[in-house]
Parts: C-alpha cells; sequence; structure tokens
C-alpha cells in the first residue's frame, strides 16, 4: 500500500450550533483590545495580559474575574531565577491585527509582549481570531538575548491557560477514554489533602465525582501521553446554563511540533484549568536550558469553544473539537500571518516526508518519529529550532507526514512487542515540491534463543497490575493507574511480596506495575509509616524452568529489563546531587544467589 495525503477531516454534527459567515471585528479602547465575530467574543486587558471577557453566542464562558481565575487564555512561565512569573503585569505593549488572509477570510489578532526587567527575557502571546469560527488561535514566544549572562535557568514550567471561574461546567475530559464529573461542593468541602495537588474525597457519598470516578482527585489523572491526543477541556452539561444549552471549551492539538519529548512526553490536560503545557518537567520530562540567542515560537494550537442543543453529551462535542487536530487544517491562514509571528515556518518550507520500512515479524502499532538529530527524541531539547512529528505506520510498513518543516532529522521507529528500537540520524527532509521516501529495515534486538519473556516491551508498565486494568468499583471505569498511587497497598496486594512462576502466574495479578524500593511513608495518607518487609517489598522472585536442552554447552545467558520509567533520588530536575546517595540508582539482579554487575540508572 503506498503512502496516500492526508485528508482533511470533516466531521457534521446537527446539534452542534456550527461556524457560519460573519462579520469580524478588531477594536482597542483605553484599556482593552477586543476580537469578536457575531459568535464569538474576547478580550485582553491590558494591565493583565489575559483575555477576561470570553463569549459565545452570548453565553459568559470565564465566569467571574477572580485573581488568576475568570480569565484565559494567558500565558505564564516558570522561567525567571526565582521561578514563576506571568507576564503582561510588568511593562507589557500590544499589538492589534485586523486583515484578509489568502482564502479572503477576515481576521483579527492581538500580540501581547513583556520583558521581565531583571533578565531582559522577553514572552509573546499571540491570540487570533477569524471570521465564522468560534476558537481562538494561539503561539507563545521566549526570547533570551544576553551575552553578558548567557545561560539563564532552564525552562522549567510554559504554559497557557484557560482558567474560569463559573458553576456552568460541569465535566473534566483528557480524550473519549477519560472524563469524569467535576468535584461538586460537597466533594470540595469535605476533601482532605493527601499529597501535592491530591485530595481523598470519599467523604462526600453523595458526589458524582466520587460516586463515578474515585474517592481522590488529582490532576495527573488526567494527564496524557501525546503520540495519540487530540484534544481537552471542560464540558458544560447544560444544568446550569439558562436555556440548557451544552458548552464545551478545549484544547486542541492541531500541531505538536515546537513541543518537546516526542510522542511519550506526558503532562497535564485539565483539572478545572484547560491546559496548554507548552514545557514542563512532570513525569521527569526533560526542559530546555534558557541561554543566549534562544527566540522559539510555540504553536500555532486552538482553544476550540463549542455549543451544542440541550442533552448533547460530552462526546459528541469532543468529537467536534477532535477534528480540528490536524496540521493541514488552516494553512493558508497561517502562511498569511506568518507576517506577524516570528518563527512561524510557511508552506513554502514544508513537504511531505514518506516512509517504507521493512518491519520485524509481530510488530504492533509501530510509530515513526523525525526529531533532532543526533539525540534521544526524548531529550530533543538542546536545539531550540528543532521541530518534531510523528506519524503510525502502516501494516504494509508504510507512513507519511504533511508539513515537515525542511531540515535533518533523526529517524526513530518503535513498536509494541518489540525489544530495541530503530534509529537512523542524518535524514534530510527537503521542500522541492515533491514527496522523497526514507526506506529503512529493521530487525529486532536479541541475545540468542529467548527462555521467557514477561510482560510486553511497549514502553509502559500497563499489563502488569493496577496498570491499564479499569477501576471494577466505578461506573465510568478508570485506568487503575491514574488514581493515587496509595490507593493500592502494596503489603496487602502481595503480603508475601512478588515470587512470579513463568508459564503459571498471570501478569495482570501477579506482577505490580511498579516495583517499589520500599511502600509508605511520605506522600502516602494510608500507610504514613514506609512499610520495609523482610525484604519483599525491593526483592522480587522470578522463577523458570529450563531444559536441558535449552541450556547444553550454554555459557552466557543475558537478562533484559525494559523499564517505563525510573524515579531516583534527582526527582524532575536530572540533575546529579552528590548529597543524594540515590541520585544514580542502582539496580541489581541476583541469579541463583549470585549477584551480577549493578546496572546504574541515572
Amino acid at each position: 500500500m503506498a503512502p496516500t495525503k492526508l485528508a482533511k477531516p470533516l466531521l457534521l454534527l446537527s446539534c452542534l450550533s456550527r461556524w457560519a459567515s460573519a462579520f469580524l471585528n478588531a477594536t482597542e479602547t483605553s484599556d482593552q483590545l477586543i476580537i469578536a465575530n457575531d459568535r464569538l467574543y474576547a478580550s485582553v486587558e491590558k494591565s493583565l495580559g489575559a483575555v477576561v471577557t470570553l463569549t459565545l453566542d452570548g453565553q459568559n464562558l470565564l465566569g467571574t474575574k477572580s485573581g488568576n481565575t475568570g480569565i484565559g487564555p494567558y500565558l505564564d512561565c516558570y522561567c525567571i531565577p526565582s521561578g514563576f512569573w506571568t507576564p503582561g503585569r510588568t511593562n507589557p505593549t500590544y499589538e492589534l491585527y485586523a486583515d484578509t488572509d489568502s482564502t479572503g477570510t477576515k481576521y483579527g489578532g492581538i500580540r501581547m509582549s513583556d520583558i521581565y526587567p531583571a533578565t531582559g527575557q522577553l514572552l509573546e502571546q499571540y491570540w487570533f481570531l477569524r471570521e465564522g469560527e468560534t476558537g481562538l488561535h494561539t503561539f507563545s514566544r521566549l526570547a533570551y538575548y544576553n551575552k553578558t549572562t548567557p545561560f539563564l535557568r532552564n525552562l522549567q514550567e510554559f504554559r497557557t491557560m484557560l482558567r474560569p471561574n463559573s458553576d456552568m461546567w460541569s465535566h473534566l475530559l483528557t480524550h473519549e477514554g477519560q472524563y469524569a464529573p467535576l468535584p461538586g461542593p460537597s466533594a470540595e468541602k469535605k476533601k482532605v489533602v493527601v499529597q501535592d495537588a491530591t485530595w481523598y474525597m470519599g467523604d462526600a457519598t453523595d458526589d458524582p465525582y466520587v460516586q463515578q470516578e474515585s474517592d481522590y482527585f488529582t490532576k495527573y489523572t488526567f494527564h496524557d501521553t501525546w503520540r495519540d491526543h487530540k484534544a481537552h477541556g471542560m464540558f458544560a452539561d447544560g444544568s446550569a446554563t439558562p436555556d440548557n444549552s451544552t458548552y464545551g471549551a478545549w484544547l486542541v492539538m492541531n500541531t505538536r511540533e515546537t513541543y518537546y519529548g516526542g510522542p511519550l512526553h506526558s503532562d497535564l490536560t485539565v483539572d478545572g484549568i484547560v491546559y496548554d503545557y507548552i514545557v514542563s518537567n512532570h513525569h521527569g520530562d526533560q526542559t530546555p536550558n534558557i541561554t543566549d540567542g534562544f527566540d522559539r515560537t510555540f504553536g500555532p494550537q486552538f482553544f476550540y469553544l463549542n455549543k451544542g442543543a440541550p442533552g448533547t453529551d460530552i462526546l459528541t462535542l469532543h468529537a467536534d473539537a477532535a477534528q480540528y487536530a490536524d496540521p493541514t487544517w488552516n494553512v493558508d491562514f497561517y502562511d498569511s500571518i506568518a507576517k506577524h509571528v516570528p518563527n512561524l515556518v510557511t508552506s513554502a518550507s514544508r513537504t511531505t516526508w514518506a516512509l517504507h520500512v521493512d518491519l520485524p515479524e509481530g510488530a504492533k502499532n509501530p510509530l515513526a518519529v523525525l526529531s533532532q538529530n543526533g539525540v534521544d527524541f526524548q531529550d530533543n531539547v538542546f536545539d531550540n529550532k528543532a521541530f518534531q512529528y510523528w506519524a503510525d505506520i502502516d501494516a504494509d510498513g508504510y507512513a507519511s507526514i504533511p508539513r515537515v518543516r525542511a531540515g535533518t532529522y533523526r529517524l526513530t521507529i518503535y513498536a509494541d512487542g518489540i525489544f530495541g528500537q530503530y534509529v537512523k540520524d542524518d535524514v534530510v527532509v527537503v521542500a522541492d515540491g515533491k514527496t522523497h521516501t526514507t526506506h529503512a529495515r529493521w530487525r529486532e534486538e536479541k541475545a540468542g534463543t529467548e527462555l521467557f519473556r514477561i510482560g510486553t516491551p511497549d514502553k509502559s508498565a500497563g499489563e502488569f497490575r493496577h496498570g491499564y486494568a479499569r477501576d471494577p468499583t466505578h461506573p465510568l471505569h478508570p485506568e487503575e493507574y491514574r488514581i493515587y498511587w496509595a490507593a493500592y497497598d502494596f503489603p496487602t496486594d502481595f503480603p508475601d511480596g512478588i515470587d512470579f512462576k513463568v508459564g503459571e502466574s498471570d501478569v495482570a495479578t501477579d506482577f505490580n506495575y511498579m516495583h517499589w524500593s520500599v511502600f509508605g511513608g511520605y506522600g502516602n495518607s494510608v500507610r504514613p509509616e514506609p512499610y520495609y518487609g523482610h525484604g519483599d517489598v525491593n526483592n522480587w522472585t522470578i522463577r523458570f524452568d529450563a531444559t536441558q536442552d535449552q541450556i547444553h554447552r550454554k555459557r552466557l545467558a543475558t537478562f533484559t529489563v525494559q523499564l517505563a520509567g525510573a524515579k531516583t533520588a534527582s526527582g524532575n530536575t536530572d540533575v546529579h546531587n552528590t548529597s543524594e546517595p540515590y541520585a544514580n540508582l542502582p539496580y541489581t539482579v541476583n541469579v541463583n544467589g549470585n549477584d551480577l554487575k549493578p546496572w546504574v540508572i541515572p
């Protein structure tokens, strides 16, 4: 099967209020800048650098402004020497745009620029609205030019947020398989802190969230990895709107090229705030350093607002948003506004890249990744000009990615069920109006005849106990790993530790999703005292049989461990600290009473 060009998505939903041709107004007053069409109205307050009014068909979507709530989308960062800074409140300048794009469609736009005086960092936020659309196209820029202090710090967080303060919103959604009601007043009143940004709400037995999702609420329940992510946000079920109309407020990832970490990057999506988490070190993700000459514009992304008739469900409004998660959508518009947005790459410097790969037998869900040349795609933060792309590979080994920026990339291919991955550097992508195909031949890494395998090499631990298994005790059945970890008491689940017999034990029940060094203690409200057991928490046993034929005249055996992730004493920063004895963590395997050389995890 030859690669084909991606078709633009089309989703017709009769229950939704649809886009229509409409007037476009871009206006500046003494204290606000306004972009509006006949359905969507957005105003940015000059003293805040944030959208403070956002209405769809007259419905106030933000509610009452109070501090940092009732506003958004707006930009903030953890990027100055002391930590967080919200631009737009120091000495901002603004520019208002009103023009017509190459398709003849009118648009309006707002640029906010602010400089942090002590360091000279420039942060910019852009909002654009097109005639006939009900969403804001956003870009966020950070620039640092300072030869006196060429290294400032790492860019630890960089995000835009839509942060309503209204009781109209009833539900949160990460993707079509993970959504839940927002905790209500009863849960908020009775909640007890159990860990950072994590609460026990189980005493609020009348609360819909507690009844349907979990006794625990945390923003981490609603995280996602970026591989297949399209759109996330909040839903109003109509119970608190004047005419019972339903509404959605969504962050649509129509492009992912300017994020970092590739398809395995994992981050927050929604928790009462709709996030566009552009950069963070959550879950140990890598972050770039802010050095002299750093100048990167992230985006475009699309904050999409939609409306449904009374009774329209959350999945219908989400599907309407997700159809725009396509990099080929609105390209003429983006080309037209490149004159306003620094670093925005136009179609003239892009092309469709194609791949054909001879896959190893048994490869499932194969994926091709283009990323920074010379480094693992999860570490693609060292070149602030580098972009990233990925695409599924079909059963015949074909894949194509539209709108790839011309440049030199590393190609990485991986698949479920296959140890190792294919890596090729110096893949040159040329924007010459032609589609060039890269060819590859991939074979699985092997160390000889396989005696046994536990689990699936797929860069996750989801197949093991408390991984992807659905919670049977709540109607929404969230994946168990999404729930506060202390809800699954390891000593209760495994009173004698892990003793796994190959061929008899079940990976779904007899092998834990997390290998603890100690269980309980800090962060565990259920078991606040550390539990070490009798060597049965950190020491796991695997027993297997081998026939004489399998070991006859064999002198060497290889034991392969693939970790989905590891937490050492270095925490999220991945910075070695000599005061922490386990910043570099030794992982030791013992075979028949003999310790092998430890694997030191940095």
